[in-house]
């Protein structure tokens, strides 16, 4: 219905944002509403549980549409693939109103702006939801801040009073920015750990002053997060331009900034669609269509003997209980809080215990590379100088010699974005370590020292006084383009004390080499480039240029300083693999466990690092693909080079390093192969190659200079597959990726962790494997228990109804006995299995509605219905069997035939009429014990889970269980005997009952082992039938097999070719969710 409105009833809501929402008018109708009324009243109350469950039948139940301007109710849906609905009744605000209170004319511009955020606001906030968000960030919200107003100047406000356009003035350090806000003016250097998970400080830029009036975000080139201050940050030093004031203007606040936006995001995640949970409803109903047909023959079989009606209204609902076990859900978290407790244990924290479960489906796992893979720090290895003929010796770190004097070690000293805080030099490991193998000193400028159009406070590196034949006295930083991920590079201007102005440049080498003179770059710059990245090694280049005096520093364009440089040379740093990482991925992927590198570096370092990780295998081939975006005179293109591996001989190891440039056979098909790409290939594809792009992910083992958007694109990408993904970083640019992952865990301890699901206290991967393990125990610990809850409210279901037959039932004590004693023990104590330690090259299975779980739980159903009916008849063909006698026990059995000869004075004890019966008690015995069989066989070990005899508190628990049962039912005490409201029987019947149970174990353990855990069976089974599994993945699996042109080697193809797909993209019509 709510896609057919009338005009003016439909809004979209914060458009293009991850919170989109759809809106539709409604108007509350007097006789749909009293309608309603009445269906409420007559269905007991039922009718406002469906309308609960279902917001949008509430809505358009007892509304009307509308225009959005008459409503006084909203429906809201999601656009996402879930379209959630949400009602919420409409509160206007007349501003006319708020006059005397607070003094507002008709000409006030809140009231006269028709496009105020005020005027265009219909719907007052979810008062619950806000003050829970209100008070997490209550500290952002109690801080006083100067604010500068056009007519009272500068007064302290305080921070919830902030609007949208206010100017702030920033002074002083260590300052909790309270809002989001653009700097205008100064520089700021902020802590984002919070939102980032980096906690290493960045610099803030102001806004670029621009005479055309396009939007500031398209001012300020590739990345506008330069220029704002994030609510939630620390601002730890704040420097004024030549103004004299650190300035910023207020762009949002209260939940509409970024730290409102993750405060959201944690109280309300993104909804669970595990096809557990809904098998678990469609079994549940299944449930209840039983019970109703139970409830109707209670109905028949009470009428019929002629019962009273409240009797029968209370025996009818009795079926409902029985049938549809309450303590599901209960029982079903506790494996859950079991798993997370154990986690917890390991140091890896859980903040959405239900993506556990989810845990045991993965089988593919993304990983970023720097402080994942390898080592957080990195260690500057040494420094090739460049010169007139070329490449230099490399001037290696090891060896302790200072670097010479010259523009290299300049650039080294000055081109960074390090700060002084607190008589301590903090900013990037990178930049630290190449500042401090210059071995020069930090300082700021103060009165000592006074540089011409140098802010106030200008950064300045001085060489340390056992420095010797430096000609200059220090270095002032007058500005700095700081680094982005977008860009890959940062730039500075600086002035040598007393001598001249230069601009420094360092990043990527490929972009620092574009910005230079074309002869000044090494003819060898590939190759040597290559010789450091195939070994691992992150490879920084430098390059400057001379600056006229005359320009002011901050008045320059980015453009305008970033031309015409000269080509210094490359740093080469070392970033070692952890020791945890290769026997962690080995794990993973021989328990058939995709493994994929999402990093910002290097391509080159990052097929290096996959190699050494084992993600590529000795043998295995890597083929790199390379896009490029169309020109005015051709089209986007796409070609594919398989990688060569050769033996470094420039440096005496066994490291291997790669031959791109030579075409080589295609020998592909011999083993496996992977694919490799980059950042901006993987956006073309997207663009111009979308048919290509599922078979290039089949094989894409290895993602290079993929930006933090493009990691979340390809995570969801890789969901559309249906493969079950999960995403390890550090905190750093993964925050997108690891809360769109199904499964997201964060090495990061920082603030931002809390966006992930999962966070590890300790900082390798070795989590990962220990979280499978622990979601497919917990997954294969639901399906017993589901299964153990299903056969115990059956069993009882069973009894009661053969009970009925006979105008009886089981007693308040007996149910209280099999609830608590039984079940409820069983519940707490048969999910303490912990998970087994080998991960196994197959996943549990994932639905409740797979053929084996299904065959395990009706045919333990029909083998308790069967043994119950065998009981239930056999009894009343007993030659002692009489329904007017209380006993069939002897005081001395002297001789056989006493046991099986009634007592010729019958022995009456307490107890209830209404109950007692040999029926009765037969079918309490074999449901109760059945009750303990079945959690036996149903309590699951190897693959997945510890053996169930190292569960010794279950296992403890139900050897109790039994001896008790077995002593109150061989047991002649009629105390006991009339408290459960059982009748005494001849010792050899009480024998048959064991015999039965006995019987029904075997059997049905035997069924269990060999039929429904024999998964060699089952794969058999689904051979000779032809089944094929429908997962995307298989499907483009099994046609990539049998593609002999697949892949494509040493070839470019165009976009305007058929083959290669243009303007198809590529649609999975069964992916319904992120959770599928």
């Amino acid at each position: 219905m709510g896609d057919h409105f009338e005009k003016g009833q439909h809004a979209l809501l914060n458009e293009g944002e991850e919170n989109e929402m759809e809106m539709f008018g409604y108007q509350t109708h007097s006789c749909r509403k009293t309608l309603c009324l009445a269906g409420s009243i007559f269905s007991l109350g039922i009718l406002p549980l469906v309308f609960y469950w279902r917001p949008a039948w509430h809505v358009w139940a007892n509304c009307v549409p509308c225009s959005l301007q008459e409503a006084d109710v909203v429906l809201l849906r999601t656009t996402d693939e879930f379209q959630t609905y949400s009602w919420k009744k409409v509160v206007w605000i007349y501003l006319s109103a708020l006059n005397s209170a607070f003094a507002l004319t008709p000409d006030h511009p809140l009231i006269t702006d028709e496009e105020c955020l005020i005027n265009r606001a219909i719907q007052k906030p979810d008062l619950k939801q806000s003050v829970k968000l209100h008070r997490l960030v209550a500290s952002h919200n109690s801080i006083t801040v100067p604010v500068c107003g056009r007519k009272a100047g500068v007064q302290e406000l305080e921070s919830r009073v902030l609007v949208p356009g206010d100017l702030l003035i920033l002074t002083g350090n260590k300052v909790q920015m309270p809002c989001d806000a653009i700097l205008i003016d100064g520089s700021c250097v902020v802590n984002e750990g919070m939102l980032t998970g980096e906690s290493i400080p960045v610099t803030k830029t102001p806004l670029p002053q621009m005479d055309s009036c396009v939007p500031w975000k398209t001012q300020s080139e590739a990345d506008y997060k330069r220029h704002v201050l994030f609510c939630g940050t620390e601002v730890i030093q704040a420097k004024a331009a030549c103004s004299g004031a650190v300035r910023a203007v207020v762009l949002q606040t209260g939940f509409n900034t970024a730290k409102g936006d993750l405060v959201r995001s944690i109280l309300y995640p993104k909804p669970m669609n595990f096809k557990l949970y809904r098998d678990a409803i469609r079994f549940l109903l299944c449930l209840v269509g039983t019970a109703t047909i139970g409830m109707i023959y209670t109905l028949c079989v009470y009428v019929l003997s002629g019962e009273a009606p409240e009797e029968v209204v209370k025996k009818a609902l009795d079926v409902i209980t029985i049938a549809v076990p309450p303590a599901l859900p209960a029982a079903l978290t506790t494996g859950i809080i079991y798993a997370q407790r154990r986690l917890k244990k390991r140091g890896i924290f859980c903040i959405s215990p239900q993506r556990i479960n989810v845990c045991g489906q993965l089988n593919l796992v993304c990983f970023d590379k720097t402080g994942t893979l390898t080592r957080e720090g990195l260690d500057l290895w040494g420094v090739v100088p460049c010169g007139k003929n070329g490449f230099q010796e490399v001037h290696c770190s090891a060896s302790g010699r200072a670097l010479p004097w010259g523009p290299l070690c300049a650039a080294m000293a000055s081109c960074h974005s390090l700060v002084l805080l607190d008589e301590t030099i903090q900013g990037d490991p990178l930049d630290l370590k190449m500042f401090e193998a210059t071995k020069w000193e930090m300082a700021v400028s103060g009165h000592s020292v006074h540089i011409k159009g140098a802010p106030a406070h200008s950064m300045v590196v001085k060489p340390c006084k056992s420095a010797s034949q430096v000609p200059v006295e220090g270095i002032a930083i007058l500005h700095q383009f700081p680094f982005s991920s977008a860009l890959q590079r940062m730039t500075v201007i600086v002035q040598e004390l007393g001598g001249d102005r230069l601009v420094f440049m360092k990043g990527a080498p490929e972009k620092v080499a574009s910005f230079c003179q074309p002869e000044t770059v090494p003819t060898s710059f590939v190759s040597e480039l290559q010789i450091y990245t195939t070994q691992g090694f992150r490879v920084i280049a430098l390059a400057y240029r001379k600056l006229d005096m005359d320009h002011h520093t901050t008045a320059l364009a980015r453009d305008e300083v970033e031309c015409d440089l000269i080509f210094l040379g490359l740093l080469i740093l070392e970033n070692r693999l952890k020791e945890e990482t290769k026997p962690v991925l080995e794990e993973l992927i021989s328990a058939k466990i995709r493994t994929v590198m999402i990093t910002g570096d290097n391509l080159q370092t990052a097929i290096t690092v996959a190699r050494k990780s084992g993600m590529v295998s000795k043998g295995q081939k890597v083929i790199l693909i390379e896009a490029s975006e169309s020109t005015g005179s051709s089209s986007a293109s796409i070609s594919w080079k398989l990688v060569e591996e050769k033996k470094c001989i420039a440096y005496g190891n066994e490291d291997n390093y790669i031959n791109i440039g030579e075409e080589v056979s295609d020998n592909s098909k011999e083993g496996t192969y992977h694919f490799a790409l980059n950042g901006k290939s993987f956006q073309v594809i997207s663009q111009h190659f979308s048919s290509l792009l599922p078979k290039i992910l089949m094989n894409g083992t290895i993602f290079a200079r993929m930006s933090p958007g493009q990691k979340s694109n390809l995570v969801e990408e890789f969901q559309k597959l249906d493969y079950f993904v999960g995403m390890c970083g550090d905190g750093a640019n993964d925050c997108g990726a690891l809360k769109m992952a199904h499964v997201g865990i964060s090495l990061s301890e920082q603030e931002a962790s809390v966006a992930s699901p999962f966070t590890s206290k300790t900082s390798n991967i070795e989590c990962v494997p220990q979280l499978i393990k622990e979601g497919r125990a917990a997954l294969v610990t639901s399906f017993c228990m589901f299964k153990y809850m299903a056969l115990y409210s059956m069993i009882q279901y069973i009894g009661v109804l053969l009970l009925y037959w006979e105008i009886n039932s089981l007693s308040n004590y007996q149910f209280l006995f099999q609830d608590l004693a039984i079940t409820t023990l069983i519940g707490v104590t048969m999910n303490l299995n912990g998970a087994y330690p080998k991960l196994v090259p197959f996943r549990p299975a994932g639905r409740l509605i797979s053929p084996p779980l299904l065959l395990s739980v009706v045919f333990n159903i029909l083998l308790s219905l069967a043994m119950h009916i065998v009981g239930f008849i056999l009894v009343q063909r007993q030659p002692w069997y009489n329904t007017g006698v209380h006993s069939a026990c002897t005081v001395q059995q002297k001789n056989i035939s006493d046991l099986t000869t009634p007592p010729t004075t019958p022995e009456k004890v307490e107890s209830n009429d209404a109950y007692t019966s040999f029926e009765n008690t037969t079918i309490w015995f074999l449901g109760t014990i059945n009750c303990i069989i079945v959690a036996l066989v149903f309590s699951k070990g190897k693959p997945f889970r510890q053996p169930t005899y190292k569960n010794y508190i279950f296992v403890l628990m139900l050897m109790v269980q039994l001896a008790v049962c077995l002593f109150i039912l061989f047991a002649d005490i009629p105390d006991l005997y009339g408290r459960l409201d059982l009748l005494c029987t001849p010792v050899l019947w009480r024998v048959y009952i064991v015999i039965m149970l006995s019987c029904n174990f075997i059997v049905s353990f035997v069924v269990e082992e060999a039929i429904i855990e024999n998964r060699a069976l089952w794969m058999t089974i689904k051979r000779h039938f032809g089944y094929r599994s429908k997962s995307q993945y298989r499907v483009w699996h099994r046609a990539l097999a049998n593609d002999p042109r697949w892949p494509p080697l040493n070839q470019t193809s165009h976009s305007d070719l058929p083959e290669c797909g243009k303007g198809v993209s590529y649609s999975n019509p069964v992916f319904e969710s992120n959770e599928e």
